[in-house]
């Protein structure tokens, strides 16, 4: 069975999923030991090796596009690290990810409401409203939904470097 990737177009950049995992990364300064556990949480045993190719840049001679699904995995290990385990164990990885997954997930682990949301959105001058927000985090199903913009995806994860990052150094 093959799996998607996916390539999120944000404004004239853009962010692959590999961006998405040296972004996390870098906002919390993981080691790749760190990085390969919380893989481990989620349900893959990756290596070294894998990882580094994840953590390339396009157009480096390494460079392997990571799989949705494992980017699924990852978030839902730094969900586990950071909330502990869930009593029906390991969530079942989704096989195509989405802006509106990542951020529901980044959400999640950071155990964030929806006022920091936009705090960390208003870091990189993106102004949301509350009802805004919560369309983002509705079922795909559901007449309110809306998917997230690229923009906004980009800005908060740009503004999560600007939260988190400095209270680490």
């Amino acid at each position: 069975m093959a799996h998607t990737v996916s390539k999120i177009f944000t404004g004239g950049l853009i962010i692959d999923n590999n961006d998405i995992l040296r972004r996390v990364r870098y906002v919390f300064d993981f080691s790749d030991p760190l990085m390969l556990s919380i893989f481990k949480l989620g349900g893959y045993e990756g290596s070294r090796a894998e990882l580094k190719t994840w953590l390339a840049r396009e157009g480096e001679p390494d460079y392997v596009l990571c799989e949705d699904i494992n980017l699924a995995r990852f978030l839902n290990g730094l969900i586990i690290k950071n909330r502990g385990p869930r009593e029906d164990g390991i969530p079942e990885p989704e096989k195509r990810v989405s802006n509106n997954s990542v951020l529901r997930k980044l959400k999640i682990a950071l155990n964030l409401q929806a006022d920091d949301i936009l705090e960390i959105l208003k870091l990189n001058d993106l102004v949301l409203s509350k009802h805004e927000l919560s369309a983002l985090f509705r079922r795909p199903d559901h007449k309110n939904y809306r998917e997230c913009l690229d923009q906004v995806l980009r800005n908060f994860l740009d503004g999560m470097e600007k939260r988190y990052r400095k209270k680490i150094k």
